[in-house]
């Protein structure tokens, strides 16, 4: 409806600059509902917004305009209100044929192109393999994959990707945590440090790794312990003295299969975890493979080449103060092994390298301060800052009546993903995990979302949707053929409820275009429980398979069409439609 509105304005303007706007001149209409349906449906301020360039009052700039607005039977009204607002009051028709532009094009309904030639890759989940997914992990999930499938809706190509941090001291943490538990089970009298990964599935990989190798990796108990009391009751210390150990007792190939058994078991998990999910992204990007590529060469050399690197203590350092950093990192440690921020950035500079537009990285709250520090590696790579978007996910507590579960991974005192996925149903994670701001803690509340009540949204929802399929099924049983779109008499959807309900399907393709640029699902989501709210209230008002066939049938293709858009909307949020309940 926005685009026909926009049409009409731009006619008029046209006739009323002939010779076009001067240079730099906005003449966007930006069509915008309005506030109060008393005043219209849509609204513009252009004529506020040409004053000052055309050097007229708003109001006179409105008036010409109105003047010149071409005439449009599904137009009823346009107004001039305030200081030069133009309102638009559309007739009951517009709103019945935008019913006939939902079912003829269903599934597509409500896509755009606004997006079109902005390639967009989008990062998100990228936890450490280093234990299964938490019920943490989860919302980032539902997010990315919902923003990913938003944009794509609005014509941007979208690529999707996990980045694997497969590299570094946290996997080598996890392959001497798998190690003990190894030696445990070989009835080795070894103690697994405190700060080590503690979970049951470090004994499961454990006892992989003891069916491939048998005895082949032990190592003398007493030497072990004797490692790990040097380290003076510091619980990380005792960690890097295990991991030396083991790498120079072991040899570093054979540490290594501790490593990749641990990497091999938790990341086939995770990726089954998520493809259960509905989570399945285009690319599992190795951390590790930005060495073996060199793209971390190229990035670091790029950044030293435009003299942003120094050299400090046997380390290369990044003046990260040059671009409003709190001091300089290290990209580089003086052992010669490269750092997650080295990492990081070459990562960001690769995917510029494969050509897109826009990084959207979906992270956790915690890396609230690393943003800035990603955007001023780009920069030093003479790459746009700006490039770059992140999306923060605030955390998430999980509750079980009123106790609030802790999660960890290295304790292993957490409730997973698929936990959580086994109690209440993958649709009413994805639906819950999107239902607030990403910059908002949310509160999962069990209760609720096990509920069969208006109170539970997801429930609502799909209530609504399944009681269409039932209109449908009780057309079949009394043996009338499907309403003809072309035979359709609309008129005779004329009632209150029927034409709130009409008003609220034709703000879907907005309300798609707004959560997609502000990467907001949650704004899809109220939109959804609004529009069931709407088909409920209607339902409870008036009988759809009334006598009158005629208007039987326009009643159905009412419910077809709300059927359809609340289909197409849950799709984006990754949540099934239930033909019953």
């Amino acid at each position: 409806m926005r685009e026909h509105l926009e049409q009409l304005v731009g006619q008029a303007l046209a006739d009323l600059l002939p010779d076009g706007p001067a240079d730099g001149v906005d003449t966007s209409a930006q069509i915008s509902r309005t506030r109060d349906p008393r005043h219209g449906d849509f609204t513009t301020n252009l004529a506020m917004r040409l004053a000052k360039p055309l050097r007229r009052k708003p109001r006179e700039i409105a008036e010409a305009l109105v003047e010149r607005m071409p005439a449009a039977d599904w137009l009823d009204a346009v107004t001039i209100a305030g200081p030069g607002f133009v309102n638009f009051k559309l007739s009951a028709n517009a709103y019945r044929q935008e019913l006939m532009s939902i079912i003829t094009q269903a599934e597509v309904y409500g896509r755009s192109e606004q997006g079109k030639g902005t390639k967009v890759l989008v990062e998100y989940v990228s936890a450490n393999p280093t234990g299964p997914l938490h019920v943490g992990h989860g919302r980032l999930a539902a997010y990315g994959a919902s923003v990913a499938n938003l944009l794509r809706a609005t014509g941007h190509t979208v690529h999707e990707e996990y980045y694997v941090n497969d590299a570094g001291r946290q996997m080598n943490i996890l392959g001497a945590s798998v190690w003990i538990r190894y030696a445990q089970q070989h009835g080795l009298d070894v103690a697994l440090p405190a700060k080590a990964y503690q979970g049951d599935y470090v004994g499961d990989i454990a006892r992989q790794l003891r069916a491939d190798h048998e005895a082949e990796l032990l190592l003398d108990a007493a030497a072990v312990s004797a490692a790990l009391a040097s380290a003076s009751g510091d619980e990380e210390q005792e960690l890097d003295r295990l991991i030396e150990f083991l790498s120079t007792q072991l040899g570093d190939e054979r540490f290594r299969r501790c490593v990749e058994a641990a990497l091999d078991h938790i990341l086939a998990d995770i990726r089954r975890d998520l493809a259960e999910f509905g989570v399945t992204p285009d690319r599992w990007f190795s951390e590790r493979s930005l060495v073996t590529a060199g793209a971390l060469d190229r990035a670091l050399a790029e950044v030293r080449r435009r003299g942003h690197l120094y050299d400090k203590d046997g380390a290369v350092w990044f003046k990260a103060t040059d671009f409003g950093d709190d001091q300089d990192r290290v990209v580089v440690r003086d052992n010669g092994a490269p750092t997650y921020f080295a990492s990081d950035i070459a990562y960001h500079f690769e995917k510029r390298e494969r050509g897109f537009d826009v990084l959207l990285d979906v992270l956790g709250a915690d890396h609230h301060g690393y943003v800035a520090r990603l955007r001023g590696g780009l920069e030093a790579m003479g790459e746009k800052g700006d490039t770059l978007e992140v999306r923060l996910i605030q955390f998430v507590a999980l509750y079980r009546g009123k106790e609030r579960v802790a999660m960890g991974t290295r304790s292993g005192e957490y409730v997973t993903l698929r936990d959580l996925r086994n109690e209440v149903g993958n649709d009413v994670a994805r639906f819950f995990y999107v239902m607030r701001s990403n910059d908002q803690h949310l509160d999962f509340d069990l209760e609720l979302a096990a509920s069969q009540s208006d109170d539970n949204p997801v429930y609502y929802i799909q209530y609504a949707f399944a009681r269409i399929a039932s209109i449908l099924r009780r057309r079949q049983d009394q043996d009338l053929p499907p309403p003809r779109l072309a035979d359709a008499q609309l008129q005779l959807l004329e009632e209150s409820q029927e034409m709130a309900l009409l008003i609220a399907l034709s703000r879907y393709p907005e309300v798609v275009e707004l959560a997609a640029n502000n990467r907001a699902p949650q704004t899809l989501v109220h939109y959804l429980r609004e529009l069931a709210a709407a088909f409920h209230t209607y339902y409870g008002a008036h009988k759809v398979l009334v006598d009158d066939v005629e208007l039987a049938n326009a009643r159905t293709l009412l419910a077809l069409g709300t059927q359809q858009v609340l289909h197409n909307g849950l799709s984006l949020l990754g949540v099934s439609p239930p033909e019953r309940m």
